[in-house]
């Protein structure tokens, strides 16, 4: 059998066009969801964003929930991943991390930067009877999953190792 070197330039000389996106469920003890609302969609979304270029994707979230509320909160459990056909956008592969559970002090600090570095209007905890409301049908369903699944979260695995948070 013939393997192809690690670095064959065959396999980088294209990449896929594929974003990597990252969301970060974090629930109150009642069970509200924290939602930020962006200037650039109707509707809410989990905090998160976009990976940058080989940025470890629990890293990215990490970093987009802080940029985003404020909060650090180290993530390496998976409650859902959804992949999204290219539309108006690139095609796009979402990971939805467990945040775990927000205390009060947690919720006492969050912090929406301004909206012209920012792009958001704000944060907002939402009781789950409104999520349809609040998001997007796909961003909804996402949700949804990801609520199902606390509790049997996946591990992260980093080059076959648990990520480190």
């Amino acid at each position: 059998m013939r393997t192809l070197p690690l670095r064959d330039p065959r396999l980088l000389a294209k990449p896929p066009a594929c974003r990597l996106g990252t969301q970060v469920l974090l629930r109150t003890p009642d069970g509200r969801v924290l939602l930020v609302d962006p200037d650039f969609l109707d509707g809410h979304l989990l905090p998160g964003g976009a990976c940058r270029t080989n940025e470890p994707p629990h890293h990215a979230a990490t970093r987009t929930l802080h940029a985003q509320t404020g909060l650090h909160r180290p993530v390496t459990h998976l409650l859902a991943v959804d992949f999204t056909p290219a539309d108006r956008y690139l095609e796009r592969l979402t990971l939805v991390f467990d945040g775990g559970t927000l205390t009060d002090r947690d919720t006492a600090r969050i912090t929406v930067p301004p909206r012209h570095r920012s792009n958001l209007f704000g944060a907002r905890l939402a009781d789950p009877r409104d999520l349809p409301t609040l998001l997007s049908p796909a961003q909804h369903a996402r949700t949804q999953q990801a609520l199902a699944t606390l509790g049997r979260t996946l591990p992260l695995l980093t080059h076959g190792q648990h990520a480190a948070a």
